[in-house]
């Protein structure tokens, strides 16, 4: 079976594409890569075809030989903090992060916490469907105890500063009705914040419906509503965050991955001094960090490919736009929660908050579209797309740049233009999915 991970794990329609079969056999064709006997940690977000995934996974590693421990509704990077606290050889989240309902996906991680690598990914796409050997011993299945506590202790030991207070602090935090919703607030609770909770509830006929980090207009109504001095949102698994400021502007990954770097600069923590972003991350922030003697290396879309980037590079800090941002230091893989305290305790230590902080990272105007496609990797290959992608180049005259880019998660084209002027690129953004459009037509 080939095609079946995208740039985060196996992705699709629960029940219809992502069924129970499907599970068990990803299950059993991962197993191969453990030594027997091994464990494996299996977490989840909210989503209603959770529970019967998580059932078929479950047997799936239990028949190839592997012990299970169920750590129930969590964050993702939990899993990775997971893994090692537990000294499991690998882990698996059931989750569709930022997709709608009724969508479901398998992410599975390696024993250091880490996503598998795309190599790995193909071996066990290869074995999916296979006849596996029965094992002589199947293993057991059995509850994680206290894996949410334990993954809250590890969040706030992360904090380095003495006397973090948020006392006198308002925040108002998004779960999504996802995976964070038990975890967050009580976190910032924690550290002295009075928290305005929204959407905490485990409800996942409602993941990331009209809220979280992909719908932000929630969050500011909070923020204004209740005077509030900083908005959180997280995306249904939590392993993203974007923030609001209290005049509610959006402080994405690429200012927060800004604001964490000049610090860590400034300290001496950032050593080597770089950075590892995407291709989309803003060309404001490569000249802000490059002002700071502070070098920024882009890789493909997916914080995966992030992750893989800093191992090679010893980076500290790396991360995507879109608020999957890693501190190497504490995580292999982006950490929503982990995220906010870090920059919490940043703002604690440098005396300023963090909307001012997200003010001296100036960022180029950006334009964003998405197009639906039923085979967007082919699309974006497609030579009227190619030539599309050129014209609009030339219309930035060597100013801007432009990314068509398939998602790895959706069935839709991203394009992304950026430059001096919001409204050239506005124009040059509305021309290119024109073009688009009329290809797909």
């Amino acid at each position: 079976m080939t095609g079946l991970f995208g740039t985060d794990g196996v992705r699709g329609r629960a029940n219809e594409y992502l069924t129970p079969e499907l599970s068990i056999a990803i299950a059993r064709a991962a197993s191969s890569r453990v030594s027997k006997p091994g464990r494996v940690i299996i977490g989840r977000d909210t989503r209603t075809s959770g529970p019967m995934l998580e059932a078929a996974l479950a047997a799936g590693f239990a028949s190839a030989g592997l012990d299970v421990a169920l750590a129930g509704v969590i964050p993702t990077p939990a899993i990775s903090f997971l893994i090692k606290d537990e000294q499991a050889h690998l882990g698996a989240v059931i989750s569709a992060s930022h997709n709608p309902p009724e969508d479901n996906g398998i992410k599975l991680f390696d024993r250091r916490g880490m996503k598998l690598s795309v190599k790995e990914e193909r071996k066990i796409e290869r074995l999916v469907g296979q006849d596996l050997p029965p094992v002589e011993v199947v293993g057991g299945i059995r509850p994680l105890e206290a894996a949410a506590a334990r993954y809250a202790s590890f969040l706030i030991g992360t904090i380095d500063a003495d006397g973090v207070d948020l006392s006198g602090m308002t925040i108002a935090v998004d779960c999504a009705f996802g995976a964070t919703g038990g975890i967050a607030p009580h976190v910032l609770r924690h550290l002295g914040a009075t928290v305005v909770e929204l959407n905490t509830a485990e409800d996942g006929a409602r993941i990331n419906q009209g809220c979280g980090s992909t719908h932000l207009d929630a969050i500011r109504t909070a923020v204004e509503a209740n005077d509030a001095d900083l908005g959180i949102a997280f995306d249904g698994d939590g392993d993203r965050v974007l923030l609001v400021d209290r005049d509610g502007e959006t402080i994405d990954g690429d200012r927060m991955i800004g604001i964490a770097a000049l610090h860590m600069r400034k300290i001496g923590s950032l050593d080597p001094p770089l950075v590892v972003t995407t291709i989309m991350s803003n060309l404001g922030l490569e000249e802000t960090l490059g002002r700071h003697g502070i070098g920024m290396i882009r890789t493909p879309v997916g914080d995966r490919n992030v992750a893989q980037a800093m191992v090679e590079r010893g980076a500290k800090l790396g991360g995507e736009q879109s608020g999957h941002i890693i501190f190497s230091d504490h995580s292999p893989t982006g950490d929503g929660i982990l995220t906010v305290v870090k920059l919490l305790e940043i703002a604690h230590e440098s005396g300023s908050d963090i909307t001012s902080l997200a003010a001296t990272i100036e960022l180029y105007p950006q334009v964003h579209r998405n197009v639906p496609c039923r085979a967007p990797f082919e699309a974006a290959g497609a030579p009227q797309v190619q030539a599309a992608v050129r014209e609009a180049e030339a219309a930035l005259k060597g100013r801007g740049r432009v990314i068509v880019r398939p998602s790895g998660t959706q069935p839709i084209l991203r394009i992304m233009v950026e430059g001096e002027d919001e409204r050239t690129c506005a124009e040059v953004c509305s021309l290119i999915e024109e073009g688009i459009r009329r290809l797909l037509l």
